[in-house]
Order: structure tokens, then sequence, then C-alpha cells
């Protein structure tokens, strides 16, 4: 049997929620990992490795999601990690979008920027910071 941590009222109900929404967000980086597929296939040479790395990348934050989505407060040090990099990917294709010659900006904007606060409500919704107890 699962214990968690003793909550108040709709505390299931946010956990839940915060579930699906970290659902959503592997789902999402699996289905971008599938579709980077075609992108590495048809890479030039000199960024056929970048794009290898993005592939990967993807599957890594799909799994981390799902770990996420599977017990939210059994990997407390996550958290931080994938909600910085989310964040870090939407401020910086932010400072990108000044030059016009940097592209793909507008869906890092997009995709990231969207990610960070599906993390941010999930994170808050299933009280990430709480640490699962010992079993």
């Amino acid at each position: 049997m699962e214990t968690r941590p003793t909550t108040t009222g709709g505390g299931h109900v946010r956990d839940r929620i915060g579930r699906v929404l970290l659902w959503l967000a592997a789902v999402a980086a699996a289905a971008a990992a599938l579709g980077a597929y075609a992108a590495v296939a048809d890479a030039e040479p000199a960024v056929t490795v970048v794009e290898t790395w993005r592939a990967y990348g993807f599957v890594v934050f799909a799994g981390l999601f799902a770990l996420l989505a599977v017990r939210p407060r059994g990997y407390r040090g996550v958290w931080p990690l994938v909600i910085f990099h989310k964040v870090a990917m939407t401020l910086t294709a932010l400072a990108y979008t000044r030059n016009a010659a940097i592209e793909g900006t507008g869906n890092i904007l997009v995709w990231d920027g969207a990610l960070s606060v599906l993390l941010v409500l999930a994170f808050v919704l299933c009280r990430g910071w709480v640490a699962e107890p010992r079993r």
C-alpha cells in the first residue's frame, strides 16, 4: 500500500492534477524525441551530433517527467533541475530573439515557456518540496 504525506482536503486532487500535467510533459517530450528522428536523419554533417544530442535530451526529459509523475515527492532533487532547464531555455530564447539570425527562438519560447509554467504548477500542486515518507 502506498503511503503519502498527510494532506488537507483537496491534497489528493491537487496531486492527481499535478501528476496529469507531468504525464502530459512526458508524452510531449517523447513525441518530440520521435519527431527529432527526421532532424537527425536530415542533418548536415556539421550539426548531426548536435541534433542527436537534442534528440537524446528529449528522451531523458521524457524519463525525468515520468519519474516525477510516478513519485513527485520521491525525487525532490529532480524538480529544480528540470524547472531550471526549462526556465533557462525560455529566458535564453527570449534574449536570442534580438538576433534575427538565430533560428528557432519562437518554438523554444512557446514549448519551453509552456513547460516552465506547467512544471512550476505541477511542483506546487504536488508539493514537490515535501519528502516522501520513509517506508
